[in-house]
């Protein structure tokens, strides 16, 4: 880690998710995290519970898949001054539906939120760590990063896609010093949306069954510190009941 350094992590919601388990994470390991949602409200409480710790954070209240609200946020961070050594893009958004059923609105929200913000956001993170000649870019994907399943067939065309970009990245920059991780998320997480949403589910699943958000972060941050000559691209993380 350089001796000025932050964290960027896009899509923070609720203080129990994942976006906000790898800010947590990431402040404790001496990075200052910029946090970034389109709620203000939860960026705050997470800003909150990250300055509890002793961790240093700053809020940016941004849509990623607005390129404005891209530029801006990253005029931020660079008026900060900082090395980036972490970037992680964990936008998502699942919207089920019968292919027949799905609305054309439908599949172009599925789009922008889980392949164009990352685009905007690699875009403007790879410039950054390009001048800086190492960091590490994370994609959060999801079982449907490999596969199409009905009644998600839209969400899988847009994860995959994703999984396009990172693995497109990924062979450009490597040789750069820039280290590309699509990490596939094979399970549900255990977290402030799938509770609210899925109530029945997660308790058919149990607690050994769901992913723990900061489970999923320890794993990020252990990738981040592989050396170059052996470097992971792409991972699954499942919890171990989770059939496969």
């Amino acid at each position: 880690m350089s001796q000025s350094a932050s964290a960027i992590i896009a899509g923070v919601g609720p203080v129990r998710g994942l976006g906000a388990a790898l800010a947590t994470l990431f402040a404790e390991k001496g990075l200052h995290v910029f946090i970034a949602g389109r709620s203000g409200e939860k960026l705050k409480e997470v800003a909150q519970h990250i300055q509890q710790r002793g961790g240093a954070v700053t809020p940016v209240v941004a849509d990623i898949t607005i390129e404005q609200n891209v530029s801006q946020l990253f005029e931020i961070v660079r008026l900060r001054g900082d090395a980036i050594d972490i970037a992680a893009y964990n936008v998502d958004s699942n919207i089920p539906a019968p292919f027949l059923e799905t609305e054309t609105k439908t599949f172009a929200i599925l789009w922008r939120q889980n392949c164009l913000g990352a685009f905007l956001f690699a875009k403007q993170m790879i410039g950054m760590m390009q001048a800086q000649q190492h960091g590490t870019l994370f994609f959060t994907g999801a079982t449907a990063s490999l596969r199409a399943k009905p009644p998600f067939t839209a969400f899988a065309s847009t994860k995959a896609g994703l999984r396009a970009l990172a693995q497109g990245l990924a062979r450009e920059f490597s040789p750069q010093g820039i280290h590309v991780v699509h990490a596939i998320i094979d399970g549900v997480i255990d977290g402030e949306r799938a509770r609210s949403q899925f109530p029945e589910y997660i308790k058919a699943k149990g607690e050994a069954g769901l992913l723990q958000p900061e489970a999923i972060a320890q794993t990020y941050w252990t990738i981040h510190q592989q050396q170059p000559s052996a470097w992971t691209h792409e991972l699954d993380l499942r919890p171990f009941k989770e059939p496969f």
